[in-house]
């Protein structure tokens, strides 16, 4: 006697992990838009992609969902049922979204910035305007302190995140590259290179400088240090801020030359404030990194942070990021 064959697995016990929630999604769309071609246009796909979506539905369910044959247009008993499936499913999702709308609303609190002084990036603005769209409860409180300040701060587990130059790793800190500054050298009107006509790499050699506090070896702008020391000027440092604007006030009133960024330099150029000497290239690539205490907990709003800003790094490349 021959044995009977063998009964052919229910296409919809096959594992939920396996089943993809755009097939069903897009074929939701098919029945209600009754057609491929206007699911394509209110899905903002080609008509291509739709008809191989549903394709591919067929094939993990194991059956046909539609008859679309000399203009007819009717779900199979397996179409009608998935279909029930997908609106069920569309609207457990609507309300996911909605669940998260509403926790993203109660993260209230204040968010402790400390940040180094002239971070200029138009990119970085709009990801601050996004973020206060989706956390409009969350409070800023921003201090401007020297990189070297911050991360001490850090260091000590003070609550709170850092914006600042970090030219190497710090054990106890987790960092994220944010900006990349190129500096170069400038001199201010009142500087007898400022009128000269041709100024070549020589002629800086005996020039005095004006610098960072922070700019000697194994700080966090010692790539400068460097710089200076490789091409052998000789020229004494006149003068010493760990402030920016008062770097740029010395070099514009002719103290001495200076390391600045190009992307703060571009309007002072422009406006006959500052005057870019040689070498051409940048003479040192010094990051900027958001930083913070490995150990420490975070807060409920820091952690919010974090994750809108790991998101903002990984949709926007570095060289968009700068001024």
């Amino acid at each position: 006697m021959p044995l009977p064959a063998a009964r052919k697995p229910s296409p919809l016990s096959l594992a939920p992990e396996r089943m993809d929630w755009n097939l069903l999604r897009t074929f939701m769309f098919v029945v209600q838009e009754r057609g491929v071609g206007r699911a394509a246009q209110a899905l903002h796909l080609s008509q291509p992609a739709v008809s191989q979506a549903l394709k591919r539905l067929e094939d993990a369910v194991g059956g046909m969902l539609l008859h679309r044959r000399n203009g007819e247009f009717r779900l199979t008993g397996l179409g009608d049922e998935i279909y029930a499936i997908a609106r069920d499913m569309y609207g457990t999702m609507a309300r996911i979204e909605n669940a998260a709308t509403q926790d993203r609303a109660e993260i209230a609190g204040a968010l402790r910035l400390l940040v180094m002084s002239k971070v200029q990036s138009p990119a970085y603005d709009d990801f601050l305007a996004q973020f206060h769209r989706r956390y409009p409860r969350i409070e800023f409180h921003v201090d401007v302190l020297p990189s070297a300040a911050i991360l001490d701060a850090l260091a000590k587990r003070v609550p709170a995140l850092g914006i600042c130059l970090c030219r190497k790793p710090v054990e106890a800190l987790e960092r994220r590259l944010f900006l990349r500054h190129r500096y170069a050298v400038v001199c201010g009107r009142h500087h007898p290179l400022f009128s000269r006509q041709r100024v070549s790499l020589e002629d800086l050699m005996d020039q005095n400088f004006v610098c960072f506090a922070s700019d000697q070896i194994g700080d966090t702008l010692s790539p400068l240090t460097i710089f200076r020391d490789q091409q052998g000027f000789t020229g004494r440092i006149v003068g010493t801020s760990p402030n920016i604007e008062e770097i740029r006030r010395m070099v514009v009133a002719g103290i001495g030359l200076s390391f600045l960024p190009e992307h703060l330099i571009r309007q002072d150029v422009m406006s006959g404030e500052l005057r870019r000497l040689p070498p051409a290239e940048s003479v040192a690539e010094i990051d900027v990194f958001l930083a913070w205490h490995k150990q420490r907990k975070l807060s409920a709003v820091e952690l919010a942070y974090l994750a809108a800003f790991e998101r903002f790094l990984n949709r926007t490349q570095l060289e968009s990021r700068a001024g």
